[in-house]
């Protein structure tokens, strides 16, 4: 830190989390750098939750977030669920973590396990279908406490590779085009009735778009595979969404997406977007790629949050800092990829010290 003695406290904010996010949005000026610490499962740690309970009981996992959010005073718009988007949706089933070791749902059985399980797929009734009244019900929570609602649409690639596992949507790419197509379609077909759903019922200023995108990468996929496959389907997803009257799409674009990048910047996010990045992706270089047309996020390396010190933490959350706040629409500090779940606390609040000291606009 700046000075290892003194007061050590945080300066107070000028705005709420509210207040900050709605003005970073409309381009007006902000008082510090906001704060998503991407924190999930971390929340239902710190308050002493077990992970099965924060990701089945909406109302529990509300209130593990949203004191988690005081401890930390940050920015993020809350969420609910995570991992496997999809899969229960269109009939497979899912299961809760039963360790806190574990940081998400995981599938035990995708809806799709043969060819012909492709031909009888159907768009699902969004209104029951798996984790989607949960979601609902956590929204209207949020509503009633006077925060925005989250609500995943995707990406389509992501939610293709839960219907039917990665590794076969994988195989189809090479051999089987046709299969990953037609499922491909539902998936896009389904974010697109999601984001109806939320839009329809919160309306536009009070839903927060979002879209993961892990299995997009090129660790999972080539470049090729990203421009035949996913890259038309993400297009008109965010067409259509956009077309609804949502204001942004916050697309989270995880992992090794270097070589992706210049597809991605083709995409309409909203004006402005939001568009966060994996450690794999330099700060500097996602502000030189989409920085004038979303508001940048990222990126401290999670492994780092976990293992190394609070000091470390805090240097690379500087170094993210100082980059970020290059980019001409804006920059949210937050780690690279969702939190651990038993990331050290003092690691996390290092993040938002680093803000505190290096962050502000004056």
């Amino acid at each position: 830190m700046r000075e290892m003695s003194g007061d050590w406290s945080l300066r107070p904010g000028g705005m709420t989390p509210r207040e900050r996010m709605k003005a970073l949005l409309s381009g007006r000026p902000i008082d510090r750098t906001p704060f998503y610490p991407f924190a999930r499962s971390f929340c239902a740690i710190q308050a002493g939750m077990s992970l099965e309970t924060f990701f089945s009981d909406p109302a529990s996992s509300l209130e593990a977030q949203l004191w988690t959010k005081i401890m930390l005073d940050h920015d993020e718009v809350l969420k609910f669920g995570g991992g496997c988007y999809g899969a229960w949706e269109f009939g497979g089933t899912v299961k809760p973590p039963t360790s806190d070791l574990q940081q998400s749902m995981s599938v035990e059985r995708h809806p799709v396990q043969s060819e012909e399980d492709v031909e009888r797929l159907e768009l699902p009734d969004i209104a029951v279908a798996g984790s989607i009244p949960r979601t609902m019900e956590f929204c209207k929570l949020q509503h009633a406490a006077g925060l925005v609602c989250s609500v995943s649409v995707g990406t389509p690639f992501l939610i293709a590779g839960n219907i039917c596992g990665i590794d076969r949507l994988s195989r189809w790419l090479l051999k089987k085009p046709v299969l990953a197509h037609r499922v491909l379609r539902l998936a896009t077909d389904f974010g697109v009735a999601v984001a109806k759903h939320w839009l329809d019922t919160f309306g536009p200023d009070n839903v927060d778009i979002r879209e993961s995108a892990p299995t997009d990468s090129n660790q999972v996929i080539s470049p090729k595979h990203f421009r035949d496959f996913s890259f038309p389907y993400l297009m008109e997803l965010h067409e259509r969404v956009l077309g609804l009257g949502a204001r942004y799409i916050y697309s989270h674009i995880c992992g090794e997406q270097n070589l992706n990048l210049p597809l991605w910047r083709e995409l309409p996010f909203g004006d402005p977007g939001i568009a966060s990045f994996g450690h794999e992706v330099d700060v500097t270089k996602a502000v030189e790629m989409l920085g004038d047309k979303c508001i940048i996020v990222g990126n401290v390396e999670p492994r780092i949050i976990q293992t190394e010190s609070p000091r470390t933490v805090y240097e690379r959350s500087r170094e993210c800092l100082e980059k970020g706040k290059q980019g001409p629409r804006g920059f949210i500090l937050a780690a690279g990829c969702e939190l651990p779940p038993k990331a050290p606390a003092a690691n996390v609040f290092a993040m938002k010290k680093a803000i505190d000291d290096f962050g502000w606009y004056e």
